[in-house]
């Protein structure tokens, strides 16, 4: 007898699921076109949550919280819990600064103030960059400017207002100084500190390079130290206003400080209001020019920009 060693016979297929198979296939669960062409199921984009957009577009969001004071501000005053002797009304205050804009009064202010702080941001800027570079970039130097720079810095600068009379008297000249001084401290800081945070990785990297020492600092510690003085200038420029307010109410015949003074001695809230609001807005116009420079100077810093 012979033993056959043939594998077996596989099962013959179940007509019956075949048949159920295809039924079900006929009453609408056939596979995709893109499956059955043999191209697969369509993929879909997934976008980063940090990358979507909001329905709210961003300048109506930051709009929207000036306005609501706005609005919480014409509603004190319409129901009376804000007196016109206490503070005017906005739409007061809008009427008073259309009429300054008529007879030429606020416009003329606007450009001494803006001269002034144009000059004593420049004067301060130089000085306070200046000693920043000397201090940052030499030992000796750090010895000999900063304990000075530190000691004047602790003084009030509004409270040398009346030296500065005394020695530039009552012209100009004190209240460009008050505005240089207020300016500088800001930038050397910042500017020192920028200095001092460069990398040592980076210097190594340069030396390795064959830099030479100008070449360190102007391709290695300057753009490392950029970010750090463009804060600085943001900084020195609040400064630059609130310098000005003080500085135009000491022996000032012109300028948005004139008018507070004469406004107060007539006790005029309304006109006080417009010039604080044009002082703000000089502000904020100042920082955006800042803030669109450094945009420009720091293309190459990545940088977060919230979520």
């Amino acid at each position: 007898m012979s033993i056959s060693h043939a594998p077996p016979h596989p099962p013959s297929p179940d007509i019956s699921d075949i048949s159920g198979e295809a039924a079900a296939s006929g009453n609408g669960s056939a596979p995709p076109a893109e499956e059955a062409a043999g191209t697969g199921p369509a993929l879909e984009a997934l976008v980063p949550a940090s990358s979507r957009r909001a329905r709210v577009p961003r300048w109506l969001r930051r709009t929207s919280g000036p306005l609501l004071l706005l609005a919480l501000w014409q509603l004190l005053s319409a129901t009376g819990v804000l007196t016109s002797d206490v503070l005017a009304s906005p739409g007061t205050i809008a009427q008073v600064g259309g009429d300054l804009v008529q007879d030429g009064s606020l416009p003329s202010a606007m450009g001494v103030s803006l001269q002034r702080v144009a000059v004593g941001l420049l004067v301060g800027t130089v000085i306070g960059t200046a000693l920043a570079l000397v201090s940052g970039l030499f030992r000796i130097g750090e010895d000999l400017v900063d304990a000075g720079v530190q000691m004047l810095r602790t003084v009030p600068f509004v409270g040398l207002i009346p030296l500065f009379i005394i020695w530039f008297g009552i012209g100009e000249a004190p209240k460009i100084a008050i505005i240089a001084l207020g300016v500088s401290f800001p930038l050397y800081l910042n500017v020192y500190a920028g200095i001092r945070g460069v990398d040592a990785h980076l210097i190594e990297a340069g030396e390795s390079l064959g830099l030479s020492r100008w070449g360190l600092v102007r391709h290695v510690v300057l753009p490392g130290a950029l970010p750090g003085a463009m804060t600085g200038l943001r900084y020195s420029l609040g400064i630059a206003w609130l310098a000005l307010v003080f500085a135009e109410q000491v022996n000032a015949d012109a300028g948005i400080g004139f008018l507070m003074v004469q406004a107060r001695d007539f006790l005029r809230t309304d006109v006080i209001v417009v010039c604080l609001i044009v002082y703000a807005f000089l502000g904020l116009l100042a920082d955006f020019v800042v803030r669109t420079l450094e945009r420009l100077l720091l293309q190459w810093r990545p940088t977060f920009t919230g979520r």
